[in-house]
């Protein structure tokens, strides 16, 4: 029974899986973090890898214009006061709209593409264009204190992640008074934008884990 880790490239839940035993790949446009010589990545476009006949797929699809944290993008600031259907794009980011609709296609490749699938994301448009998630978790319901709300959509068969070790969350007051996730806020200040993203789209291990430990069980032939 073999797996595939769809839009990973970190390898974190990958190797999570694989230390139990599980025959898992992951797949992304960008190269592994092991390095070009990982023998169990791919490197290429996902869709055409998903053709290969997976007995399940976890797929992590860029959320970067599906998540209600970028709606902030979409209208032109001047124009907050107007309703909705008049006002601008916004000056930066005309193509928003079309970048998110292209973004929820992407998303929806992931349904039903194996007997199997689990499509992870933060909060956002999917709940009302495809529908709302089996699950809602958070890395602080399995040992992290990184608040960060995480949906996950599931197919039938697949049951619902049970926290492992809930701790606090550590969140950050401002002088404004509005409290913010340390480490979001914190995270890599020393590098730039895109290694900064790198590391805030960065799986938990925690919950890795507690996915492999849970799911495992899914891949083993007398299941199907």
């Amino acid at each position: 029974m073999k797996l595939l880790l769809a839009c990973e490239e970190s390898t974190t839940v990958r190797e999570a899986f694989r230390a139990k035993g599980i025959d898992a790949y992951s797949c992304d446009l960008q190269e592994s973090r092991l390095g070009s010589d990982d023998p169990y990545h791919i490197q290429g476009d996902v869709v055409t890898v998903l053709e290969r006949g997976w007995d399940m797929v976890i797929a992590f699809p860029t959320c970067t214009y599906l998540t209600v944290t970028g709606n902030k993008w979409f209208y032109h600031p001047e124009d907050s006061h107007l309703l909705t259907e008049l006002r601008r794009p916004h000056p930066r980011f005309p193509n928003r709209w079309a970048q998110q609709k292209e973004g929820a296609e992407f998303f929806m490749k992931f349904v039903d593409c194996a007997p199997l699938w689990v499509i992870e994301n933060p909060v956002g448009c999917m709940s009302r264009l495809y529908r709302k998630p089996n699950q809602i978790v958070c890395p602080t319901m399995f040992g992290h204190k990184e608040p960060k709300r995480t949906c996950l959509w599931m197919s039938e068969g697949v049951p619902l992640l049970t926290p492992t070790e809930i701790v606090e969350g550590e969140y950050t007051v401002a002088k404004s008074g509005k409290r913010f996730p340390t480490w979001y806020h914190y995270a890599d200040k020393s590098k730039g934008q895109a290694e900064r993203a790198k590391t805030r789209s960065t799986f938990f291990q925690g919950m890795a884990d507690a996915m492999a430990d849970q799911w495992s069980h899914l891949l083993e032939s007398e299941c199907f």
